[in-house]
């Protein structure tokens, strides 16, 4: 296994752990900080283990921080039509 591949692993265990621990603000400053870890280490995935496995862990990604996304297709889609 790459180290890539490791700190991937790693991240999904502390969106995990980060999920358990209660949050008066819905999770949105541990979403941010996931994402801000989460993009180099998708960038460093890609760079050493090719693009399959980059749009792999985008899609997990993308399914643990759901509701961010979902945000943001909705704030997208407001834009554009008004």
């Amino acid at each position: 296994m790459t180290p890539s591949l490791i700190l991937a692993c790693l991240w999904v265990v502390l969106a995990n752990v980060l999920a358990m621990i209660p949050s008066r603000d819905n999770h949105w400053r541990r979403a941010y900080l996931l994402i801000a870890i989460g993009i180099p280490i998708l960038g460093y995935v890609t760079y050493q283990n090719g693009p399959w496995w980059g749009l792999a862990l985008l899609a997990g990604g993308m399914s643990i921080l759901r509701w961010p996304l979902i945000y943001l297709l909705r704030w997208i889609g407001g834009r554009r039509r008004g």
